[in-house]
């Protein structure tokens, strides 16, 4: 079981986690959302749409203008307090890697802490304990905030995300984290190259043998449009189909824009696998 707020979602039950950037230089939407109003609008969509969490972010994962976590605040605590008042039953993300931040959030009604950037601030599991708030466990490769691999390498890319990943989770447990309100992320295009996050796909099983839920943020990132020599704007396609990869080796939370062509793909993963019967059944019946 997977508890995240008021919510609770079964072991066969494959979630989205839909991507709002409360930021004006986003690699995907450039600002769309950054605004409340066009925001707020993207949460309803979103929840229509069939996301369950909501993953609101207040500084772009690129290198770019420095974002001060006084700033980062600004962007996310009034907008968490507001997503609340709408939405009461939505699960509320916040990906930050900063515990100010995060503890500024939690009083808002935040309840995950999406920390993509590997534990880099160990006092953001402190106050997800202290809030009984979902934690978000991610392999960044020893990455820091807002900077791009170079030449990274490891022995073994999958070895290191479970070491990192389980060995994070095993700590936010022991500091008072909720164990069913963790996550572990491989962290796809965080601390790796293509063929990192590729093998990191392949190998998607050996997370999930772990027990541990693990998310997956795949949505239109750069392993995706090197794959395939897409832009940004071109790599929906990739982008599902390493959706329902992930979902087929067992990814339980899937963070990404499109929220409605991943709804219909998680379904039909979830068809063929026999655990959801077909909306309708017509076919030979006559």
């Amino acid at each position: 079981m997977l508890r995240l707020g008021k919510r609770e979602f079964g072991p066969q039950e494959r979630v989205i986690m839909a991507i709002v950037n409360r930021t004006p230089d986003s690699f995907y939407d450039q600002g769309a959302t950054f605004r409340d109003e066009p925001a707020l609008t993207r949460v309803e969509q979103a929840v229509a749409d069939g996301a369950a969490i909501i993953d609101i972010g207040g500084v772009k994962a690129g290198p770019g203008e420095e974002v001060t976590a006084e700033e980062e605040a600004r962007r996310t605590v009034g907008f968490v307090a507001e997503v609340r008042r709408r939405f009461p039953d939505v699960v509320i993300s916040v990906d930050t890697w900063r515990h100010e931040v995060g503890e500024a959030v939690c009083e808002a009604g935040a309840d995950v802490l999406n920390d993509a950037w590997g534990g880099v601030d160990p006092r953001l599991a402190e106050v997800a304990a202290r809030y009984g708030a979902g934690l978000v466990c991610t392999h960044a490769g020893g990455a820091r905030p807002r900077t791009r691999p170079h030449r990274v390498s490891y022995d073994d890319v999958m070895a290191d995300i479970l070491r990192v990943t389980v060995g994070l989770a095993e700590r936010a447990v022991s500091l008072g984290v909720p164990r069913e309100s963790v996550m572990i992320d491989p962290g796809h295009d965080f601390g790796k190259n293509t063929r990192h996050s590729l093998e990191a796909t392949r190998r998607l099983g050996e997370m999930v043998s772990t027990g541990w839920p693990v998310l997956v943020s795949l949505s239109n990132k750069d392993f995706v449009g090197e794959s395939l020599d897409r832009p940004v704007k071109e790599r929906v396609v990739g982008t599902l189909a390493t959706t329902a990869v992930s979902a087929w080796l067992g990814a339980r939370v899937y963070r990404v824009h499109e929220v409605a062509e991943t709804r219909q793909v998680l379904d039909m993963v979830s068809a063929i696998a026999g655990e959801r019967e077909p909306a309708v059944g017509r076919r030979g019946l006559a």
